[in-house]
């Protein structure tokens, strides 16, 4: 079944920790788009729980290759702390549209893996980031396998057909 989107919102950053007395916050960015991190940007803040509550930047500062964000309502050191590991999201339905050749991972979760002749290689589980490289997390019949992302071995992805096709050295599935 083809994907049209998310389940649910996209996770885009994680907060680290308060910063200063006024209510800023450190975000670790967990998107290859860092420049959506901007003033006016709506974002869910999500709760350990699950539960959400929408928010909006009203600033946006860089300091050592993190944004420092100002969120609507949080205007104290302890407004700031109470939101210390917390998700942020983006809606669903206000979801960036994607570069030409970028897969979302929503996108390729749940994809059957095919080798270059069609032979069936497993399932993908995730896709995800292993020191700062892509990384396939395939379900395969030998158990779990990492796959790098990386042209060469992910010969395409039909996101529609729900499918990626693989040429992987030799023992990469042993």
């Amino acid at each position: 079944m083809p994907t049209d989107g998310p389940a649910g919102p996209v996770v885009v950053g994680r907060v680290a920790r308060p910063h200063g007395l006024a209510g800023e916050v450190v975000v670790d960015p967990l998107t290859d788009f860092p420049e959506r991190f901007r003033a006016g940007l709506e974002l869910l803040l999500v709760d350990p729980s699950g539960g959400a509550r929408e928010t909006k930047v009203t600033a946006v500062r860089w300091h050592q290759g993190r944004p420092l964000l100002k969120l609507s309502g949080v205007e104290s050191l302890e407004a700031a702390e109470a939101l210390r590991g917390r998700d942020l999201a983006v809606p669903a339905d206000r979801l960036a549209r994607r570069p030409d050749g970028f897969v979302f991972h929503f996108e390729i979760e749940g994809c059957d893996a095919v080798g270059t002749d069609g032979r069936p290689l497993g399932r993908v589980e995730a896709l995800g980031d292993v020191a700062g490289r892509p990384m396939l997390t395939l379900s395969t019949p030998s158990g779990p396998r990492d796959v790098p992302f990386v042209e060469g071995i992910v010969v395409s992805v039909d996101v529609g057909a729900r499918r990626v096709v693989l040429d992987p050295p030799l023992g990469l599935l042993d």
